[in-house]
């Protein structure tokens, strides 16, 4: 999809979404490997076309484009929204990427308090993912903007993604934790 005016008629979907509810943030286009973002510090959404195509094609239940788009869109906004308590979190935030910028991937998952910060990290990060998809909702709702059970799908997707990723470090934590060795008590 990558030419010139289906670019535009992407980022002309998401403007009208962001327009539609009335909530005035910048937009840009990016080359993260992420479908669309919430930069908190910043205050902008940002979106990949290459990935949004990506991830609509990853999705098992299928979803148009310009639904999926609009979706995505509340939801960052939703995101937009929640930015104070983003903002809050930005001193846990920091430490948790300089703890990953100062270790490797193997001292993260080998040591058990590296791979708590992991978790705590996934768990912090799925409480702002909901509360960006409740907020999510209440636009559509006030607003009409997508079909609810596209919006489902892509909520559900969404979370999924986080979910996920969440589970897995967990069974690789509770497996670490277990192989401790317990001190004994005299």
């Amino acid at each position: 999809m990558n030419n010139k005016s289906e670019i535009n008629w992407i980022e002309q979907l998401i403007q009208s979404t962001i327009r539609a509810v009335g909530i005035e943030i910048e937009l840009k286009q990016e080359h993260t490997g992420v479908n669309m973002s919430y930069n908190f510090i910043l205050d902008h959404i940002g979106y990949d076309v290459k990935r949004i195509e990506e991830a609509i094609k990853e999705m098992q239940a299928q979803v148009s484009l310009k639904s999926y788009i609009k979706a995505f869109t509340l939801h960052e906004l939703g995101h937009a929204l929640d930015r104070q308590a983003l903002l809050e979190s930005l001193s846990k935030t920091l430490e948790f990427y300089e703890m990953k910028k100062n270790h490797t991937k193997f001292e993260q998952y080998s040591d058990e308090n590296l791979l708590k910060m992991i978790i705590e990290e996934h768990e912090m990060n799925i409480a702002f993912e909901e509360t960006a998809w409740v907020n999510a909702e209440k636009l559509n709702m006030k607003y009409g903007i997508v079909d609810w059970e596209s919006f489902e799908k892509a909520k559900n997707k969404g979370m999924a993604t986080y979910l996920n990723l969440f589970e897995k470090d967990l069974i690789i934590y509770n497996k670490l934790v277990s192989e401790q060795p317990t001190e004994q008590i005299a």
